[in-house]
């Protein structure tokens, strides 16, 4: 479908793309069946107390909790469970739904690490929310790999109750996005599964010569009523497939939230090698800390992500989760009370100063769009590649100048970069001392952070120029014309260095994972070496 268009009007276009369409509570109960569910927190252990929350207009209904893996195993079911309509606060995404329990159950101490998905059933409807359960012997850490899950940007995208980090009913005139969100409350459909059908970001057909840009996932939501955010982060966009494809090829990992990391650092101790993937773009201070520590001891970190963008806090122990972002300076409240280097907006903002590129050799800022939209819609899809000597090519048989990836549709739809300079004919960091010492630049794509083309009309376009001058205004102090100019231009790399007694390797993408559900042999060779070596 990404590369089909259907025939809309312009009106109905203009909604799907720029309106607000997340599912709200209602005032009263619908005619139609409703069920949302969701659990108190993220994540639990072995003998941990699952407590639902269900809000439903019949008068029973049915919850099956699956392990959603390589083989899906259904591993409870309740029926007959009596259905009650709640009333849900207006603002809910920020203060959460308020909903009492409806259900309890415990963890076995059987039920492998990984993600759940919490199906709940009422009449037609279905709604279906996510958990991840904790791994448990610790004595198992040395030969496993573990997932840290970017629930953080799960939270940021979850647009159920009507509001999230991007679009919302906030601020003095209702139409702003929240800064403040709470995880008590349901995810937006298409957060935990999605039919095979649902359209990527990136595009996998070159759009028609001189036509305006068009966003498939964005109307395919809007047409088949789930979220507009789907494709932007959650279970089922990312992490599902990867943890597929790593069952499958034997690696058996182990699955902890970015709540997890930021209460427990400890939890990441014994590990030989994390993986972060997909879109990874929200973290804390102390999630960051964290993991710094755990390179520098000699862990290792394989990232299959892009778009390390915005710094987070989290509040009442990891239920409401804080980013001011674009107008932290002049509305996080740390900016006058301090400390600074807490504000949340980008890493690469003078008061935090703490460049992604310190813990993952890429940054955000020096990357963002590719395609898909306005952004090289009929770009090369995949990474150019400069250094097919490298470790991590080994078996693939890549040259340089090959496209790693373009098959499979991997660049995309944000990337992480650097600024680079190219010396006979292979990059390097434009300036060494704000890029790790001796990384290596692999492979290397181009970016940008507006549409900008002549098909493209103001007002219809979704990125506009916000991001392009928020970005200028982080990297020059200024968002001027001449600010945008010279920062519009970015790229998307996969960098390989060592660090401390540990080693990292970012392949600085969203979409990577895409190469492993869609079986290219040379994204899963390379994925394979990095997990192999990092694995010891």
């Amino acid at each position: 479908m990404s590369g089909v268009f259907p025939e809309r009007d312009e009106a109905w276009l203009k909604q799907a793309v720029l309106g607000n369409y997340a599912e709200r509570p209602f005032a009263e109960a619908p005619r139609e069946p409703r069920i949302w569910s969701y659990t108190s927190r993220l994540s639990y252990k072995a003998g941990d107390l699952v407590k639902v929350s269900t809000c439903t207009n019949q008068s029973s209904y049915a919850v099956e909790v699956i392990r959603d893996g390589h083989m899906r195993q259904s591993m409870l079911r309740f029926d007959g469970l009596r259905g009650t309509w709640r009333d849900t606060p207006s603002d809910c995404s920020v203060v959460g739904c308020g909903w009492p329990v409806s259900l309890e159950f415990s963890i076995g101490a059987d039920w492998p690490s990984g993600g759940y998905i919490l199906r709940s059933h009422a009449g037609a409807d279905v709604h279906e929310h996510v958990f991840i359960v904790r791994p448990g012997q610790r004595n198992m850490r040395h030969k496993r790999l573990l997932l840290i899950a970017a629930t953080a940007t799960w939270t940021a995208y979850n647009d159920w109750g009507g509001s999230n980090h991007y679009q919302g009913y906030c601020g003095p005139e209702g139409n702003r996005f929240s800064p403040i969100l709470s995880i008590e409350r349901p995810l937006a459909r298409g957060f935990a599964s999605l039919p095979p059908e649902a359209p990527r970001a990136v595009l996998t057909e070159d759009p028609p010569l001189m036509s305006e840009p068009r966003y498939p996932h964005m109307e395919w939501a809007y047409a088949n009523g789930y979220s507009k955010k789907y494709m932007s982060a959650g279970w089922a966009s990312f992490e599902s497939h990867f943890v597929r494809w790593a069952e499958g090829a034997g690696y058996q990992p182990d699955i902890i939230s970015q709540t997890d990391l930021h209460l427990d650092p400890d939890l990441i101790d014994g590990y030989p090698c994390i993986a972060l993937v997909g879109h990874d773009e929200y973290w804390s201070w102390e999630m960051r800390d964290a993991v710094d520590a755990y390179v520098m001891r000699g862990g290792r970190v394989a990232r299959f992500a892009g778009n390390f963008m915005w710094q987070i806090r989290l509040e009442e122990e990891g239920r409401r989760q804080v980013c001011y972002k674009y107008l932290a300076r002049a509305e996080d409240p740390l900016m006058v009370t301090g400390p600074r280097h807490l504000v949340t907006e980008s890493w690469e903002a003078p008061e935090i100063g703490r460049p992604g590129a310190a813990s993952f050799g890429l940054n955000a800022t020096h990357g963002l769009y590719a395609s898909w939209s306005g952004c090289s819609p009929r770009g090369a899809k995949g990474f150019p590649v400069y250094r097919p000597e490298h470790w991590a090519f080994a078996g693939t048989g890549l040259y340089y100048g090959d496209i790693l990836g373009a098959r499979s549709c991997i660049f995309g739809y944000e990337v992480d970069g650097l600024p680079y300079e190219i010396r006979g004919g292979l990059p390097y960091p434009a300036d060494p001392s704000r890029a790790p010492d001796g990384i290596s630049i692999l492979a290397l794509g181009l970016s940008a952070t507006l549409e900008e083309g002549p098909t493209i009309r103001p007002g219809h376009s979704f990125l506009g120029s916000e991001d392009a001058e928020y970005v200028a205004s982080v990297l020059t102090g200024r968002s001027d014309a001449a600010a945008v100019e010279a920062t519009k231009r970015g790229c998307g790399m996969i960098v390989s260095f060592a660090k401390g007694r540990g080693e990292v390797f970012h392949a600085g993408t969203c979409d990577w994972v895409m190469g492993l559900a869609r079986g290219d042999a040379a994204v899963i060779q390379v994925t394979r070496n990095v997990l192999d070596r990092f694995l010891g």
